[in-house]
């Protein structure tokens, strides 16, 4: 069914002098907490109070170090405020150990014969969080970044609160798995699957890269309970960047195709030697696609600020 996806995501290392003064700048700065939604979120902030906010949401089980530094403060170099989180339930945010393990198989097997399934969050739910922590921050709009299950996030912030969204970027990521859209190989789904069950020789070295892979299940079920949200997407009216690797095993091309589809006027961009990852080579690309997003974007809400609408 295709359940069983590879949420979490790595951008791979980069070393060379200026990441390696981007890594120490960002790890310098201590992480802050807020409760907000009633889950305590933990954060940090990069760059000037004036300059516009973007929000980055990462993928399943991942904590925001995954980002990398370079992608972090380049961005921040191109004059933007970078707001940098853990998703409820993983790296110093709170965690959500308290509610158990889902039994997944009895789960999935539910959800292929259309019975309801149990989860101790949605998608949705975290959404609100990215939004709460706005809140906290007094950042009113923000351009809204997601990179997998991150994505996913991402678009449920776009459909369910537009006024907070300057623009969205939605890496790697899927509306929603139905038939009409190819499963993962089978050996990324079974990489996930191990992942997912904690069998893995190398979860020191997982957890170093800011993956907890006891949440992941978790957040599975975030996901299955989420369901198809086809409809949703359809609503999103932000200006919308769809970046897909041509290469990616876990979440195919063709759901980022569907969801660029799905939202007017969005830009779809299919990168060839990218897979389910954002290998070195390929970082300079995303990176000049999104900035001028960004600035059309800005642009944008800057010549009709009549047509930003006004929060509650």
């Amino acid at each position: 069914m295709g359940f069983l996806l590879l949420f979490a995501w790595h951008i791979q290392a980069i070393d060379t002098p200026e990441a390696r003064e981007h890594a120490t700048k960002i790890r310098a700065l201590a992480l802050s907490h807020a409760t907000v939604n009633n889950i305590e979120i933990a954060y940090k902030v990069i760059g000037e109070d004036d300059h516009p906010a973007v929000l980055l949401i990462m993928g399943l089980g991942a904590s925001h170090i995954l980002w990398g530094d370079n992608l972090v403060m380049q961005l921040v170099d191109a004059g933007y405020r970078i707001v940098l989180f853990d998703n409820r339930d993983t790296g110093d945010s709170q965690r959500l150990e308290e509610f158990g393990q889902p039994l997944l198989w009895w789960q999935l097997l539910k959800a292929r014969f259309g019975f309801d399934v149990d989860a101790d969050y949605t998608l949705e739910d975290m959404a609100q969080d990215s939004v709460a922590l706005l809140d906290e921050l007094d950042i009113e709009q923000a351009h809204i970044v997601g990179a997998s299950m991150g994505g996913m996030i991402a678009q449920a912030v776009a459909s369910n609160h537009p006024s907070r969204v300057l623009s969205l970027v939605s890496i790697m990521s899927t509306p929603g798995f139905g038939d009409h859209l190819p499963p993962p190989s089978t050996e990324a789904n079974d990489q996930l699957t191990n992942m997912a069950k904690d069998k893995v020789d190398n979860k020191a070295r997982l957890r170093q890269l800011g993956i907890y892979t006891e949440s992941m299940p978790r957040q599975i079920m975030a996901v299955i309970k989420s369901g198809d949200r086809t409809e949703a997407v359809k609503t999103i009216s932000a200006p919308t960047l769809v970046i897909h690797g041509v290469d990616d095993p876990l979440i195919p091309l063709p759901h980022g195709e569907y969801t660029a589809a799905l939202i007017k006027e969005s830009k779809f961009v299919a990168l060839e030697g990218m897979a389910h990852n954002i290998p070195p080579q390929i970082l300079p690309k995303i990176l000049s696609h999104m900035v001028q997003h960004f600035e059309t974007a800005d642009r944008i809400a800057l010549s009709n600020p009549e047509s930003i609408e006004s929060l509650p």
